[in-house]
């Protein structure tokens, strides 16, 4: 039996490798060229255009990018005079600002973009998101959309006319990465290939472990995919037959594991006006959030990074923060962080996760990479820039998980949005609960107006905690 299933694994390979015309090294992405002026839609055959993690530390200022919106000229802020504040190159500018419309016209809500999945928008859209009480705590649940599947799936097929950017996540595969003694191997980079050319890449977890979704990636539905893996120079591959009802394992002897944890954690943060309460506890947490991360048994050296973002119409399209180990520094960026603007219900959450995937210096050398999208909104689905979807690819291919949450106010879109987003990354979907559910100025409670059963509620700083806790548990221990 060994013998047979080697030998079949070697035709496999073969057939792979002559349908491909080069070998399985190639399968890696090499560094990115620098954008053109224009942002380039990737096709779901083509490679996500990132490059890997590679960031050797944190040990910086906190550095503040800023692309402004069109309000800019007519009404600049005081924030946008802060000593470590500049404006981005031209490239950037272009890159986001220049590929969204002048304005965006109600029409455009009806005519999608392609691989839009349309649905009529409503003329009424919530004119003003309910606030917080300032001077209570938010509480917040959580549920894992990948730990109960079936449930994601149905939530999934009753909005199936929802406007989103659709990703067939239907059918899925849990790929495990060990060593020969057993351990997880984190951060691995990994390759999936079929024999007509489609490919997607993904960074192993802190567990050693990535979900698959072939139909994601590859319309055609290839039989058969080659899963490469390599770390620290070593390489090993496996194979996924669509169908296969077991787990696909590799096993990969990467060397000796770091005897101390790295932790990049960025917040992904709508600043839009309906944010101010949900900013103002983020602020007056940060240094509780900071002091029990670093008290974690893993004791992690970690790094804090933010992505503020508003719309095309406001004085800021978004503002990146990137990482640092200087917490009083990114303290002082976050209590600079003013909510305001926006206007329409949509803002330009896109455009802040392409940036926040592809901008931010994250860190290589076996990283654990965390992004906290806090949002009461979904994103512009009309511009013309980035998309989502393909930056939750992308994303998965930097080993970036999203834990998106749900603020007071979001909708049934924006729910989908977010949760696709996390489900495809690994992360999880939190969302802000309340006394009375219809009220979200009833203080903190259970209750929620989304789509989702058997979550636990603590505070959302508590929470943030546990989601790292839970992420930085599932490491080998250093030594």
């Amino acid at each position: 039996m060994t013998t047979r299933r080697t030998l079949t694994h070697a035709l496999l390979g073969l057939s792979l490798l002559l349908a491909g015309g080069c070998g399985a090294t190639s399968l890696w992405p090499q560094p990115a060229p620098q954008p053109g002026p224009a942002v380039q839609t990737v096709a779901m055959q083509e490679r996500p255009n990132f490059e890997a993690p590679s960031a050797p530390h944190c040990a910086r200022p906190a550095q503040t990018v800023e692309v402004p919106g069109r309000a800019a000229v007519q009404w600049p802020e005081r924030a946008a005079s802060a000593g470590s504040l500049r404006r981005a190159g031209r490239d950037d500018e272009a890159r986001l600002a220049e590929a969204a419309p002048a304005a965006a016209p109600a029409a455009a809500k009806e005519a999608p973009a392609s691989g839009l999945r349309p649905q009529p928008m409503p003329d009424d859209v919530p004119a003003q998101r309910q606030r917080l009480p300032r001077s209570e705590a938010v509480s917040a649940g959580m549920v894992d959309d990948n730990a109960d599947f079936s449930s994601y799936l149905q939530f999934r097929q009753r909005h199936a006319g929802i406007a989103h950017r659709e990703r067939d996540v239907s059918e899925r595969y849990l790929l495990q990465v060990r060593s020969a003694s057993g351990d997880a191997v984190p951060d691995a980079e990994v390759a999936v290939r079929a024999a007509n050319g489609a490919a997607m890449w993904a960074r192993t977890d802190a567990g050693g472990r990535a979900w698959l979704h072939p139909r994601a990636f590859d319309p055609s539905a290839s039989a058969v995919y080659e899963v490469a893996v390599r770390k620290n120079g070593r390489q090993a591959t496996g194979f996924l037959r669509r169908g296969q009802k077991s787990a696909v394992e590799v096993t990969l002897d990467a060397g000796a594991v770091p005897a101390r944890a790295r932790l990049d954690l960025v917040f992904l943060v709508d600043a839009t006006g309906s944010m101010g309460d949900e900013i103002a506890r983020l602020r007056a947490t940060l240094h509780t959030i900071a002091r029990e991360v670093a008290s974690l048994p893993s004791r992690p050296d970690t790094c804090f990074g933010l992505v503020a973002y508003r719309d095309q119409g406001d004085a800021f399209l978004l503002r990146r923060h990137d990482l640092t180990n200087d917490l009083g520094g990114f303290q002082r960026v976050l209590d600079a962080l003013q909510a305001a603007g926006g206007g329409d219900y949509a803002e330009a959450m896109n455009e802040a996760l392409h940036d926040t995937v592809h901008r931010i210096s994250w860190r290589g050398d076996g990283a654990t990479r965390m992004v906290v999208l806090l949002a009461d909104a979904p994103p512009h689905l009309d511009y013309g820039g980035p998309q989502y979807d393909e930056d939750m690819l992308a994303a998965l291919g930097k080993g970036i998980k999203v834990f998106s949450v749900g603020a007071s106010g979001l909708d049934t879109q924006g729910e989908y949005v977010q949760r696709q987003i996390a489900q495809f990354t690994g992360g999880r979907f939190v969302f802000l609960t309340y006394r009375n559910a219809a009220d979200p100025a009833s203080g903190p409670g259970r209750e929620t107006v989304h789509e989702v059963s058997n979550y636990s509620v603590d505070t959302l700083d508590r929470l943030i905690v546990r989601l790292v806790r839970d992420e930085l548990g599932k490491l080998p221990r250093g030594g």
